[in-house]
């Protein structure tokens, strides 16, 4: 058992160097850009013709086009339709792969591309330079990040930047169980207003623009 153990942590020293790598170069190319970034999360799971898709497609164009940059987890589903959106809008369009065994493939809808690692490092970029963030449909990972995000400014680790949940239709029994969970007492009311249900993408880039105007 000792030698095993003895092996995880020599294991762990050198993994922290390939940490550290990830979170310089994660900070030197998104730091290095001059565009406002928002992150958009959403499924790998709705290829083209879902409505996802076609939200997402139209929400990196409209994101690009009021001069935004779009940053996704790189991959099939709605995040290549956001990047493919605000990529063909002639915009800044990020790409934060992961390397996983199933269903993360980079799309080529990119004009930034990282390939990651570990979860948390991507995490930690997503959340870094974004002026505000949209969650599109999806399942676990999506639901992953909005509790990132939620948390992170309840407790005020970042500015309470805007956070979006697009279309109010697919995220509304969420948002019934997180009134449930005010009359429960477990969030408070004002923690309901950190995440703002939209019927469309324009409206998410006009209501985005008023709010950092």
């Amino acid at each position: 058992m000792k030698p095993l153990i003895d092996q995880l942590h020599h294991e762990d020293a050198w993994r922290l160097f390939r940490i550290m790598a990830e979170f310089v170069e994660g900070f030197e190319v998104l730091g290095s850009l001059e565009t406002p970034l928002v992150s958009v999360f959403g499924s790998a799971r709705f290829g083209e013709g879902h409505p996802a898709y076609e939200a997402g497609y139209r929400l990196g164009r409209a994101l690009a086009q009021a001069g935004f940059g779009v940053v996704t987890g790189g991959g099939p589903g709605v995040m290549e339709a956001v990047n493919r959106g605000a990529f063909e809008a002639g915009g800044v369009s990020v790409g934060l792969n992961i390397e996983l065994p199933h269903e993360q493939k980079p799309n080529r809808y990119q004009t930034h591309s990282l390939t990651l690692r570990y979860f948390f490092v991507r995490k930690v970029l997503f959340v870094r330079y974004a002026v505000g963030f949209v969650l599109l449909p999806g399942g676990f990972g999506t639901l992953d990040e909005l509790s990132e995000v939620l948390v992170l400014i309840q407790t005020e680790k970042v500015h309470p930047f805007p956070v979006y949940a697009l279309p109010k239709g697919y995220w509304r029994g969420l948002l019934d169980w997180m009134g449930f969970l005010q009359k429960q007492g477990a969030i408070d009311a004002k923690d309901l207003a950190l995440l703002t249900p939209m019927d469309t993408p324009e409206e998410v880039v006009e209501d985005l623009k008023d709010r950092l105007s």
